[in-house]
């Protein structure tokens, strides 16, 4: 059976309480955890392999979320995400010192455009260049597409420092092994040498050249997936453009700690800001509109702002990078910060990102709903 290449229609992004089923030690400092879906969420946590979900608990207090990337084909019983722990990573730390089988935690219905879009049935040759944590989607992106595509070919270039830092280690090899001729993998590690320089070392623009000339040379190449940090997917990015590779074959996605402070988060006006000159914000959730007032002179995001008005804002990482929060500009204008979540048709169907936008104009309305 063809992998399904199409999202499930936009839903209301909300958030579902589930039971941790299981949880799986990856590496030393990496898991996988495993979610169970009930029959009566089982349409709402539909998904498409290489799409992402927020998760939301509570830390000494502090209401904490964050994005991660599902690692596994869709089965319909279960949604599976990796997290690995961060110097200081509130949630990634949670969960490798505290978190247990049983506990239940707020999991989003999943979303995402990091999706395959060859068509069935054909000849594909897809490639994959991850680094770290960037293998989650691409897991379930392999998985499905060789599984479902037995003329398809998958090619995968991981990243780590060294051998005990993969994840997923015993996946891949099965993957070699399952699907010889037809899935191969070339781990490249820059703190543990290698028999081939061309494999050993951070990923530079020169290896990244050498590796398109022996590996995976971009003419042959129909799709291509980027993940890891936005240093390796923008030298990935501005080297594929070099190359003449259309962007609408290239698909990339950014991880995040998300522990720095978030500008989004609502705050409380001082009187000075409230006596002064405002700029109005009116937004569309559910059917209802609601509008909010925000200093001319120090304008908060469009987000901080709606979530003084209603806590139940879609949001995740608040930094620009899961694409959660965006919402239709229905009116007015906007200063968007940083934007790698939206694709080029969306931003010209009039999305924005609210976590990254302040509005420019004195009256702005935005509709989460569309």
């Amino acid at each position: 059976m063809a992998p399904a290449t199409d999202a499930p229609a936009r839903r209301r992004l909300k958030f579902h309480p589930l039971t941790v089923a299981g949880i799986r030690q990856l590496t030393a400092d990496s898991v996988e955890i495993a979610f169970a879906v009930p029959p009566e969420l089982q349409d709402e946590f539909s998904y498409v392999p290489g799409q992402h979900v927020a998760v939301r608990t509570t830390i000494d207090g502090v209401d904490v979320r964050r994005s991660y990337s599902l690692c596994a084909v869709p089965d319909g019983r279960t949604v599976k995400i990796g997290v690995k722990e961060t110097p200081g990573g509130i949630f990634s730390s949670f969960v490798q010192d505290k978190l247990e089988p049983g506990a239940t935690l707020e999991v989003m219905n999943p979303q995402g455009t990091f999706t395959s879009h060859v068509p069935g049935g054909t000849a594909a040759r897809i490639v994959a260049i991850a680094a770290g944590s960037g293998i989650t989607p691409v897991m379930a992106l392999a998985s499905s597409l060789l599984a479902g595509n037995e003329k398809a070919s998958f090619t995968l270039i991981y990243a780590n420092r060294t051998v005990a830092d993969v994840m997923f280690l015993e996946e891949i090899a099965d993957l070699k092994d399952l699907y010889p001729g037809r899935f191969d993998v070339h781990h490249v590690l820059s703190r543990e040498g290698r028999s081939a320089d061309l494999y050993s070392g951070r990923i530079d623009g020169e290896k990244l050249e050498r590796l398109f000339e022996y590996i995976v040379p971009p003419e042959i190449i129909d799709e291509w997936f980027l993940c890891g940090p936005l240093e390796l997917v923008d030298l990935c990015r501005d080297a594929l453009d070099g190359r003449d590779v259309d962007r609408s074959r290239v698909h990339f996605e950014l991880f995040t700690t998300g522990d720095s402070p978030s500008r989004s988060a609502p705050r409380k006006l001082t009187k000075e800001e409230i006596k002064g000159p405002q700029r109005q914000i009116t937004f569309r959730l559910d059917g209802r509109s609601a509008t909010v007032e925000t200093p001319a002179e120090a304008p908060e995001t469009v987000l901080a702002a709606a979530l003084r008005s209603r806590s139940d804002v879609p949001f995740a990482c608040a930094g620009g990078v899961c694409g959660t929060c965006k919402a239709v500009l229905t009116k007015g204008n906007v200063s968007m910060a940083d934007n790698f979540a939206l694709e080029p048709d969306e931003i010209e169907a009039g999305y924005v990102l609210t976590c990254q936008s302040t509005p420019t104009t004195d009256a702005v309305e935005v509709d989460y709903d569309r």
